[in-house]
């Protein structure tokens, strides 16, 4: 996959700094700086390949970054979205769980899922592990199999432990870090 856009858009990304967590700030990951579409679209065509859409009901993604990538994906696989939200609603079935990032906790809460459902979760990047968890956790309890994990950034140096201990293979576009300030990409 070549990726070139994706590529060339890590050029003078913002990185900053909360506590000891370096966060980079990019377009597919926070809106900021300027969201480019040639870029979101072949961000999109590269998850679309690497999902297995037959074995999938529903796409499944956390707030808020991951809603342009699952209802992006939604348009060219004709598959329905959900979205894991940081707001209650009370609704009938709705499930809560913790959220723990590199940054921040949170509260999230799932609706529309039900047991038996096939998930394929999608998210902008995985760094600690701790929305992934938290969310395939809350999932299987509902009764749900997730079928995919498709991230785009891997920021995480622990993927192969994640995989080990939720018994899922997690497929990313492009694995980056933070050296010396700057988002690099790693082979």
């Amino acid at each position: 996959m070549a990726l070139e856009k994706l590529r060339a858009s890590l050029a003078d990304v913002p990185v900053v700094r909360f506590g000891d967590y370096e966060y980079f700030v990019h377009p597919i990951t926070d809106g900021i700086p300027l969201g480019r579409p040639e870029v979101l679209e072949e961000v999109l065509d590269g998850i679309a390949k690497l999902g297995n859409w037959s074995r999938c009901d529903k796409i499944v993604t956390a707030e808020s970054m991951g809603f342009p990538l699952a209802a992006g994906l939604s348009l060219r696989v004709r598959k329905p979205y959900v979205f894991v939200r940081k707001r209650q609603y009370g609704l009938p079935g709705e499930v809560s769980l913790k959220q723990a990032t590199g940054y921040s906790k949170t509260d999230m809460f799932i609706n529309n899922i039900l047991r038996g459902d096939r998930i394929a979760f999608v998210d902008d990047v995985i760094s600690t592990g701790g929305t992934l968890r938290a969310i395939v956790t809350a999932l299987r309890r509902i009764g749900a199999e997730v079928v995919d994990v498709l991230i785009v950034f891997d920021k995480t140096k622990e993927k192969a432990r994640l995989e080990r201990e939720l018994g899922l293979r997690i497929q990313t576009l492009m694995r980056v870090e933070v050296v010396d300030g700057k988002l690099v990409e790693r082979p």
